[in-house]
């Protein structure tokens, strides 16, 4: 399975064959450099360790600049390990975009944008208490009763109440890859991906 990292950087559109407008997602994807190949001999498991997106060595320390030095390449700012890799790759290879083809299926991996603290209704879709009728004074948008009273006197644990929203970690599956442009090592994702732009992503094929 092979993978990349990538940074979102907006939507755009594209016209498919049928005149259709097609909403997609812009990613910068790549290019990855292999930083380390862990084997079942020597680490217990076989993985591939890619890097992405250069850093300043100031912002570094020196345990990752020497581990950087031993691919050959400068400190970077995202690191990722891809599990059950296909192909054989060796320590300093770099993994471009042209390993996904277009029209093809691909999974991606990201960080949804945090909301804060949040109430029921933007939380988990709640109606409100009702109408505003028979003395339900700004009781619109609360949660409403939350259980039982004598027994077991107490709120269960995983209630649905209010609480911080989002900055989850979410995979997205079988999304289509409308385009891929390896001159600016570019690909556009049909549909959208969870994340700001600028985060960072990880495709998966």
């Amino acid at each position: 399975m092979p993978g990349l990292i990538g940074k979102k950087v907006g939507m755009t559109s594209l016209y498919g064959a049928d005149g259709k407008n097609i909403p997609c997602t812009v990613i910068e994807a790549g290019p990855c450099v292999v930083t380390q190949v862990k084997t079942a001999e020597a680490d217990g498991y076989s993985a591939l360790q890619i890097a992405f997106d250069e850093k300043k060595e100031k912002h570094s320390t020196k345990a990752m600049i020497g581990h950087f030095a031993k691919a050959n390449t400068t400190p970077k700012r995202m690191l990722v390990e891809i599990a059950d890799f296909e192909g054989d790759y060796k320590l300093g290879d770099t993994i471009t975009v042209d390993i996904f083809e277009e029209n093809a299926w691909i999974d991606v991996i990201g960080t949804s944008k945090g909301k804060g603290f949040q109430g029921v209704v933007k939380r988990h879709g709640f109606a409100g208490v009702g109408g505003a009728t028979h003395g339900q004074h700004n009781r619109l948008r609360a949660p409403g009763s939350l259980g039982a009273s004598s027994h077991p006197s107490r709120v269960f644990k995983g209630m649905r109440m209010a609480g911080r929203t989002g900055g989850n970690r979410v995979k997205m599956i079988n999304l289509k890859v409308a385009k891929v442009m390896p001159e600016q090592n570019v690909i556009l994702i049909k549909g959208s991906i969870p994340g700001a732009k600028g985060s960072y992503v990880i495709l998966e094929r």
